[in-house]
Formats: structure tokens, sequence, C-alpha cells
């Protein structure tokens, strides 16, 4: 067991871990924070996507003892983030969660489109979120979701000047 400190959700965690203890094990075991999913455990589903050191990645396949300082943002961390409440009220307007399982990392990967790609359209928001299953909705929700909320973040352009 090796003692691994991380910045978890902006306050700093010192919790006990094996060597061979994934990210996700760590959040939910060792630090009670359950909003981290697991679903296959191989990377592949996403419902583990948290935020390290601002990327999103698969919490399942990474080692939480290789994380040892580095800055971890779960799903309850984004409480008072501006652009996930944006995605949250969207997510529910647009239908795009049904069962909720896969939501958590579909959020974390939904912000982290709206930051990167302020322009993408409906097939690149497709193609980011090819990481992230979801078996319930069929993903239109979804996608309408993230591009509502591109379309309300997207620069106004400046009405002409009315001749008078």
């Amino acid at each position: 067991m090796k003692t691994v400190t991380l910045h978890v959700n902006g306050q700093a965690h010192s919790a006990a871990a094996e060597g061979r203890c994934s990210l996700a094990d760590h959040l939910r075991e060792g630090l009670g924070l359950t909003g981290t999913h697991l679903g296959c455990e191989h990377g592949v589903c996403g419902a583990c996507t948290v935020q390290l050191d601002g990327a999103p990645v698969r919490s399942c396949i990474t080692i939480a003892t290789a994380c040892e300082g580095r800055a971890v943002h779960t799903i309850e961390g984004f409480d008072d983030d501006p652009v996930m409440g944006r995605l949250r009220a969207a997510f529910t307007a647009e239908h795009a969660l049904q069962c909720g399982y896969c939501t958590p990392g579909m959020l974390i990967t939904a912000r982290d489109i709206v930051l990167r790609l302020p322009c993408a359209d409906e097939a690149r928001v497709r193609l980011e979120l090819a990481g992230n299953l979801c078996r319930c909705t069929g993903y239109r929700g979804i996608v309408r979701a993230i591009l509502r909320v591109l379309a309300e973040r997207a620069p106004q352009p400046v009405p002409a000047a009315v001749a008078g």
C-alpha cells in the first residue's frame, strides 16, 4: 500500500492505494466519490471518465499511484461550473439521458467538447463522443444537447447600424 495524494475537486486528499488500484476504484472506494461509474473496466465505454489535469481520461485504466500530486475533477466537482450547468440543463431539455449510468462520463466529455471545439458541428460532436457508450438514448438527445450549448456560447453577430 502507498499513500496517494491527489487534488480532487479542488481539495487535497490522501488515501492508501495498492499499486494496481485504478483511479476509478480509488475515487469510489478510497474517497467515496461514487459519481464516477464503472462499466467495462477496459477503457472502452467512457462511464468512468474524469478530468485529470484538465483533460478527460478513463479512470478505470489509469493507475491511482501514477496520479500522485495531480488534479482530478470528478462529476461531483463541477457543481458550480457554468458550462456544466448549461450542459445539465440542455441534457434535461433534450431528453439526453434515460438510465443515467453513462451520464457523468458523458457530461465530462461534453464539457471538453464545448470548451475545446467551440465550432464543432454534429459530425464532429459524434466523433468526439465515440468513446462514450450509451445503451439507452441512441445519442440523438445527447448530440442535440451539446449542439445547443455550443450554439448558446457562439458569438452573436453585432447588428449593423441602422441608417437614420
